[in-house]
């Protein structure tokens, strides 16, 4: 039963990887560009929903969904106002300006939010299921139904609307969706809004588990590593990858010396980019010339 605990205990921290990998993964297949700054849109949104829920007594429902659309928002702008203008610079110059994006987020939290840690309150808090001997928090089991219905409905849109596979066409080739009418510029501004709502998600997702504070982005280290494993290109690739990392932390913090559950993430990348460099999913496209 220990292990079933640990198990589920490490999917519940592996969707969170997850759904920060997924946005790493969007943006980097539409604009080739890594926002190494995803971790902390995700500490953003939590205090988002903080602002909303906790300070502005919303409903914890319409606190989230007004949360996500904040988190578009920032998203879309961000891309308008930061990473447009550097399209056609090297990528090392748009890498660098991520990482700065990162240092400047966490210093516009520290300043309006403070730096002490914060709770999000959530009407599920402190309730838990008991299947067996195995016991469930509800914070965990609302992680990975979260975690699901997001992908379900990226899956339905990616697969089914006009303008997800409109996305999938520039992140294919930006030329050809540029000549078939695709406003690709338009595109771009939609992925990225698109992955800071996913960030978003999964700041409300972990913030009833692990409390909300400025460094809490650096979460964003370990889902990069897990968008790697999970082959960096593959939005399938990049929750199973999440899930692997959360898993074998788990796993490490029981049976390993202490300490190693926390670089446990990074030897998992050391040893997959040793067997199998592009991941578990190859989908990494050539660059077309």
């Amino acid at each position: 039963m220990e292990v079933l605990q640990l198990l589920i205990s490490g999917i519940s921290q592996g969707c969170v990887y997850g759904l920060i990998a997924l946005g790493f993964v969007l943006i980097y297949k539409a604009t080739e560009m890594v926002n190494f700054a995803q971790g902390d849109v995700m500490m953003l949104g939590a205090f988002v929903a903080v602002s909303f829920v906790n300070l502005l007594d919303l409903p914890f429902v319409w606190g989230v969904l007004a949360t996500l659309m904040v988190m578009g928002l920032v998203g879309a702008l961000l891309e308008r106002l930061l990473l447009r203008p550097m399209i056609g610079e090297p990528h090392f110059a748009v890498l660098m300006l991520t990482i700065g994006l990162g240092f400047l987020l966490r210093a516009l939290a520290g300043a309006i939010w403070g730096n002490e840690p914060r709770a999000l309150e959530t009407p599920y808090a402190g309730e838990v299921l008991r299947l067996g001997a195995v016991v469930l928090g509800y914070e965990n089991v609302v992680i990975m139904l979260g975690t699901v219905v997001l992908c379900t409905l990226l899956f339905l849109f990616f697969r089914f609307t006009r303008l997800g596979i409109a996305m999938q066409a520039a992140s294919q080739n930006q030329l050809a969706a540029y000549y078939v009418g695709i406003p690709v510029k338009r595109i771009y501004s939609l992925v990225w809004a698109l992955s800071a709502l996913i960030a978003g998600f999964a700041g409300v997702l972990t913030a009833p588990v692990s409390l909300i504070d400025p460094l809490m982005g650096f979460v964003g280290i370990k889902a990069f590593a897990a968008a790697i494993v999970g082959g960096f290109g593959s939005l399938p690739g990049a929750i199973l990858g999440g899930l692997l990392v959360g898993v074998v932390e788990q796993f490490a913090g029981l049976y390993l010396p202490t300490g190693f559950s926390d670089v446990s993430a990074y030897v998992l990348l050391l040893v997959m980019l040793m067997i199998r460099p592009q991941g578990l999913f190859a989908t990494m496209q050539r660059k077309k010339v």
